[in-house]
């Protein structure tokens, strides 16, 4: 019994910790693996927010065809869309709020471009997506998106 305790502690003595080289190997291995995962997290942050989007439109699309069956038209592009929120006393039948909760910013902290009357449709609703520019080609917009 002695003798195995006597084992024990020269083997914790003798080099129980890692050695450089074992060290370096496992943050180079590290490394790798971050190196090919975060790219894949980073794509997928982006993704989200394009579907938040388009969720988000869907949904004050809805709150706007509800406020043009009470009133027999869209909000005004000078009402905006916080007659959705608001009467904003040009109606006769409000009957509102058609959102339960504020007019959302995108999901890049930008407000939502209202036009009424729109160029392609009753209304047009867009987000400038992530560079918040008209020109960037990543606009996301109500007339796009699919039923």
């Amino acid at each position: 019994m002695r003798d195995l305790e006597k084992n024990r502690a020269g083997a914790i003595e003798a080099g129980g910790g890692f050695t450089l080289i074992e060290l370096m190997l496992v943050v180079i291995i590290i490394g790798i693996l971050a190196s090919v995962v975060f790219p894949r997290f980073v794509g997928r942050t982006e993704q989200a927010c394009r579907a938040a989007a388009k969720l988000q439109i869907k949904n004050i699309s809805l709150a706007l065809e509800t406020f043009e069956m009470d009133n027999s038209r869209f909000p005004t592009a000078e009402e905006g869309l916080q007659a959705l929120r608001v009467d904003p006393g040009s109606t006769r039948d409000w009957r509102g709020p058609y959102l339960k909760e504020k007019v959302p910013a995108d999901p890049w902290k930008n407000p939502y471009i209202y036009l009424y009357p729109g160029l392609h449709g009753d209304y047009d609703l867009k987000s400038y997506g992530p560079d918040g520019s008209e020109e960037g080609g990543d606009d996301i917009e109500s007339w796009a998106l699919a039923d």
